[in-house]
């Protein structure tokens, strides 16, 4: 078979099997193609800040494997150069970079002790707060690795997380203790010397009282040294560093692997290349340290610059400004249902004038991109795109609006369709790029300097690596995501792929969700997808289900299951009640119409029900609360 060309005239799909038409977003008016015109107009700024670019460069290019670059490098890096630099401000709470590196050297000491060595898998189960950033840093300096189990978790999901793994140590916050709890006599190490407390309070100067049948760790490395463990120059860039769970497309939560290589690439990526904070500079992180956009992205640009990062255990808009206000915020690391929620909140005093002139993270709206700067004032956006598992990511160094930015691994946009998420190939069995400006399946070439690290079940690796795409033999691995390719290596986010949707800045699996309402007594079976809310960002979940019985649905009930077993953020909004649902000839659930119908009461006659916000019930969805829904009267 020859080896194919980009330019080889190829078999296209017909325009019916290839229709675009339902894929949100996709805009003309949203599409700015980015010229080497543009790119030259930004080459002076880029200069005056050679020295930060040089050096981010050459981490984001590292290819040797061996090199000792880490997370617990970093942090001693900090501890000698900027001591008396505040790290964290939490509260009313100020560590400086030196006292927080003695903390995570006590700790890692008494990990050593307790026989945790490089390899080890430690569960952290923790909220935002000083403590969650310590341990991490003491775990990577010693080579464990730290589950970063998702807080939201109960149930199932939970148990599912942390027995995925296999620990060896627990780290519980006592905020989280009542989740734990309800899952350990299912889990394997649960003794009280294998489970450790942290209170919920400065454990620097007070380690609280544990409860029983755990160690309480802010009290047990009180007498363990605070000198940097030789171990810390034994971590190289291949090790892994920690888990990050991502719901992926089916199935219960995957434990990512993400290793100190690809949170160096972003701390000279987005904190040196980027970002360009200073050690002047405060980094505001309300979104979940168990995420990538927190932990690697913000927490590795703060720690590039020297500059704290200021915590909230989650995010508030009513506090927002003023806390911004209160820790004299530069940048604030977001998704973009974050900006959704501040950009629909009254003007108040505290924004105006405010501190801030950059932002990091990913989800920035088009639609709201040019106001939201208008606004608050915000003169740099550093968009990005990237995911946990992934081997590619792209983030907007010039600043230029409605993108992603650029991204230096290889990476193609291949023709797909749409409803399947099953990239098309030609008759030669070989994928077709797409066009400028052409939506597509985004897809990374995986080469030894851009590796695939994959997750913790090989099946699951496996199942995101396309093979011989665009010659016999390569590897790249799918993204699932739909993006447009808008000149010099510049793209823009247009949508996500296949059975997944995004809301609150979570990845929800309808597969997961699917099994989930199906548990309930009162649900004969169902399906669930994913809808557009206006005014929010991501979709919300929707089920089409057939009830038990032909009576009805004790609505306050279902509500309690679903509390009982889903985390927030995946229990579905909307409930249409249907009496079949419709399948294929091989018994595969039909959604394309589910999903274009939605829940428009002018499209649906099936009887359609809303969880309002504050609500522990579903509500019938009349015309007039649609009505109000699209004007932005309910906030979700």
């Amino acid at each position: 078979m020859n080896k194919l060309s980009n330019k080889q005239d190829v078999i296209r799909p017909s325009k019916n099997s290839y229709s675009l038409a339902a894929i949100n977003e996709n805009k003309k008016k949203d599409v700015d193609l980015i010229t080497s015109k543009d790119i030259i107009k930004k080459i002076p700024s880029l200069l005056a800040r050679l020295p930060s670019v040089a050096k981010g460069l050459y981490f984001m290019k590292l290819k040797d494997q061996s090199k000792t670059y880490s997370i617990g490098w970093a942090l001693e890096r900090n501890a000698k150069i900027f001591p008396k630099n505040n790290a964290i401000l939490y509260n009313d709470v100020a560590i400086n970079y030196a006292d927080l590196n003695a903390w995570s050297n006590r700790l890692a000491h008494y990990f050593l002790n307790r026989d945790i060595v490089k390899g080890d898998v430690v569960a952290v189960f923790l909220e935002n707060r000083p403590e969650m950033l310590a341990v991490i840093a003491a775990l990577s300096k010693i080579g464990a690795v730290a589950a970063l189990v998702n807080t939201h978790h109960v149930g199932e999901a939970l148990h599912h997380s942390m027995s995925l793994v296999s620990p060896k140590f627990y780290i519980i916050g006592e905020e989280l203790t009542s989740s734990f709890e309800g899952v350990r006599d299912r889990l394997a190490n649960t003794k009280s010397d294998k489970v450790f407390f942290l209170a919920d309070k400065n454990t620097l100067k007070e380690p609280g009282v544990a409860p029983e049948k755990y160690t309480n760790l802010g009290r047990a490395i009180y007498d363990f040294i605070s000198v940097n463990p030789a171990s810390t120059q034994t971590i190289t860039i291949g090790d892994p560093c920690f888990y990050i769970y991502t719901s992926g497309t089916t199935g219960l939560p995957k434990a990512a692997i993400s290793t100190h290589g690809k949170w160096i690439k972003s701390y000279g990526a987005f904190g040196l290349f980027s970002a360009n904070l200073k050690p002047s500079d405060c980094l505001y992180i309300t979104l979940p340290l168990f995420h990538a956009t927190a932990l690697t992205v913000c927490w590795g640009s703060a720690m590039a610059a020297g500059c704290p990062v200021a915590l909230r255990k989650r995010f508030s808009v009513s506090n927002f400004w003023r806390d911004v206000k209160k820790y004299n915020v530069t940048a604030f690391g977001y998704i973009g249902e974050l900006c959704s929620y501040l950009m629909s909140n009254p003007s108040s005093p505290d924004e105006k004038n405010n501190s801030v002139t950059t932002m990091i993270g990913n989800g920035l709206r088009p639609a709201i991109w040019k106001d939201f700067k208008k606004r608050f004032g915000i003169k740099k956006v550093v968009e990005l795109y990237g995911s946990s598992e992934g081997n590619i990511a792209f983030v907007n160094t010039f600043n230029f609006d409605n993108t992603v930015g650029f991204g230096p691994a290889p990476y193609a946009v291949v023709k797909c369709d749409p409803e399947t998420a099953k990239p098309y190939r030609d008759n030669y069995g070989r994928m077709m790029r797409c066009g400028i400006g052409e939506p597509g399946l985004m897809i990374g070439h995986i080469t030894p300097q851009w590796p695939f690290v994959g997750y913790t079940e090989d099946a699951k690796s496996q199942s995101v690596i396309l093979k011989d795409v665009f010659e016999k033999g390569d590897k790249w691995f799918n993204t699932g995501d739909l993006m447009r390719d808008i000149g010099c290596k510049h793209v823009q986010f247009v949508d996500r792929l296949g059975d997944t949707y995004r809301w609150k800045g979570e990845n929800v699996s309808t597969t997961e969700i699917e099994n989930l309402v199906n548990q309930q007594e009162q649900v004969d079976e169902s399906v669930v997808f994913g809808v557009e809310v206006p005014h929010t960002s991501g979709r919300a979940g929707m089920i089409s289900m057939v009830a038990v019985k032909d009576t009805g649905v004790d609505f306050t009930s279902l509500y309690q299951g679903f509390e009982a077993c889903m985390p927030p953020y995946a229990i579905p909004l909307f409930i249409r009640l249907q009496s079949t649902l419709e399948k294929t000839g091989t018994f595969k659930y039909i959604k394309t119409n589910l999903k274009k119908e939605g829940f428009n009461t002018e499209k649906v006659s099936d009887p359609l029900y809303v969880l309002l916000s504050s609500e522990k019930t579903y509500t019938k969805l009349t015309a007039d609360i649609y009505k109000d829904i699209q004007e932005n009267q309910y906030r979700f």
